[in-house]
């Protein structure tokens, strides 16, 4: 694969994914328009420091500093009329947003200019995920934007652990071009493909 890895939304899942994408030798793009609240630290990858600032610029500081990774940061929002500027040329799009309208701006783009996508979703409870590749992907149904699912840190393990499959699937893609998809639950996992 060749191009950019975008990943857009680095909230509860978007954040982890690039602590653990780290040492991929791709360069990294981070797309938030949000910025940090205090009841963010308890459950994503931010720092108090970043507390108030954007969340892709926060979190591009924090990888800068303790890893020494120069992540591209985008502090906006994802809209129709930015997408291909944003999203254009990318090697692979990941979306870890919470909301239909983001998603489907990504969609949007992605299959008009063939770019690879993996979405990675979590149930406005924060204890259900999935992992799903864009061909196979259906948007839920509106009604859960702006939905807490990581308003404590009670759900941070499980966080943690379908930030790590969306991270072995783009991994297991980037290496072998398979595209694996998949349902998690803290009690199980189920793989769909």
């Amino acid at each position: 694969m060749k191009g950019t890895i975008v990943i857009v939304g680095v909230g509860a899942l978007g954040s982890h994914l690039v602590l653990l994408a780290r040492n991929w030798p791709h360069p990294i793009k981070v797309v938030d328009f949000d910025r940090v609240e205090t009841k963010n630290i308890l459950s994503q990858f931010h720092t108090k420091m970043a507390s108030g600032r954007n969340k892709a610029q926060g979190l591009q500081q924090a990888m800068l500093g303790m890893f020494g990774l120069k992540v591209d940061a985008v502090p906006h929002k994802l809209t129709p009329d930015n997408a291909k500027a944003i999203l254009g040329g990318a090697g692979l799009v990941i979306d870890c947003t919470d909301n239909a309208a983001a998603r489907r701006c990504i969609q949007g783009l992605v299959r008009t200019e063939g770019i690879p996508c993996l979405h990675g979703c979590l149930s406005a409870a924060g204890d259900f995920a999935r992992i799903v590749w864009d061909e196979h992907f259906k948007e839920d149904e509106e009604g859960t934007e702006g939905a807490a699912t990581c308003e404590n840190g009670d759900n941070l393990p499980f966080h943690a652990l379908a930030a790590a499959q969306i991270a072995i699937n783009a991994q297991v893609f980037l290496k072998m071009g398979m595209k694996r998809s998949m349902m998690l639950m803290p009690d199980k996992s189920i793989r769909l493909a």
